[in-house]
């Protein structure tokens, strides 16, 4: 008889029977759970759910979230077979253990039309919409596509930073694209550098683009409305698969950059580089900041820079000397390629 210190089933981590019905109970509630309307005993239960990795806490509240099983046994997976060959027994237990878990999930998350074709799910509020995309991450698997203009705090980015680099050590593909502006934001070089670092790839485009993240070339989530409080998840495939060939239009338009060299002082002048590109190429003020999702401010305090860098008097001026000034002085913007 198999001593029962040498079964690998006691490192596999298990839901008892209390704590899989506060599960599917949360399911039900569309996979949210309130800390506050939760009976003493199930305290426990939730802590144990959480403990696993089945409900994550909202940060500002009492509120749960159930997250897939899946994204559990993937997770657990990984670490059993970076241990020893009991370990990597147990492992292959995973999704056994957890299989009418996601049964359950899988049925829940299914938004389908009446046609049978899926449906657009609208989620109001920038907290709502975290929390969906990060749910939706925990199980993407292959390949992750995010479009960012405009400014992202660095509390946002550190937090993508603890989703994305998980991602990309599943053997998960991370492209992205951001506008020139990041280039002169600490907290994005520095979130780009590490993401490069673990195998990402994240890329600057000289034009406005819309928001937009693609999971798994499978689940597209795109702003509703100008403030992006609201957010529509798409599964259409014929919308995700439109999205995708423009996001690939664009990629191909865009530039490397050499992100790790940026940090410092480096990003300012490659933006300051970039406006004057710009005004070579006749732009106004007003353009060059709807260009590179800059403020007028931004942009004007660039223009005096270059300015005394060329001693031109008026901005007609300036956008004449640059346009006549040697293509290499102009070239190096801190991308790694030439001012196109």
């Amino acid at each position: 008889m198999t001593d029962a210190t040498d079964d690998p089933r006691r490192d596999t981590p298990a839901v008892d029977d209390d704590a899989r019905a506060l599960y599917l109970r949360a399911l039900e509630n569309g996979g949210r759970l309130a800390g506050h309307e939760l009976a003493g005993a199930d305290h426990d239960h939730l802590r144990r759910l959480v403990r696993v990795g089945l409900m994550v806490g909202q940060p500002s509240g009492d509120a749960y979230f159930a997250i897939s099983p899946r994204a559990v046994t993937l997770r657990l997976g990984a670490e059993m077979r970076a241990e020893a060959v009991r370990l990597l027994t147990a492992s292959e237990l995973v999704d056994e253990r957890f299989d009418d878990l996601t049964r359950a999930y899988d049925q829940v998350a299914a938004v389908a039309a009446g046609d049978g074709r899926p449906a657009e799910l609208r989620v109001h509020g920038w907290e709502n919409i975290q929390k969906r995309i990060a749910q939706l991450l925990s199980d993407c698997r292959d390949d992750l596509i995010t479009v960012q203009p405009g400014h992202r705090p660095p509390e946002m980015l550190e937090s993508a930073l603890g989703q994305d680099i998980p991602f990309l050590e599943r053997g998960g593909t991370l492209r992205t694209l951001y506008q020139p502006s990041a280039l002169s934001a600490p907290a994005t070089v520095q979130y780009a550098a590490e993401v490069t670092r673990h195998g990402g790839t994240v890329r600057v485009l000289d034009e406005p683009f819309q928001r937009t993240i693609i999971l798994d070339r499978r689940i597209a989530v795109i702003p509703a409305v100008e403030d992006t409080t609201v957010a529509v998840f798409v599964e259409e495939p014929a919308v995700v698969a439109h999205l995708i060939r423009v996001f690939e239009r664009d990629w191909e338009r865009a530039e490397s950059v050499r992100w790790t060299a940026l940090r410092g002082s480096e990003g300012s002048e490659a933006v300051v580089g970039r406006v004057g590109t710009l005004l070579a190429q006749g732009l106004t003020q007003q353009g060059v900041a709807r260009r590179l999702g800059l403020s007028e401010r931004t942009v004007a305090g660039h223009i005096a820079r270059l300015r005394n860098r060329y001693g031109a008097r008026t901005l007609f001026q300036l956008g004449w000397l640059m346009r006549t000034a040697p293509a290499a002085e102009r070239a190096d913007d801190g991308t790694g390629e030439s001012a196109r």
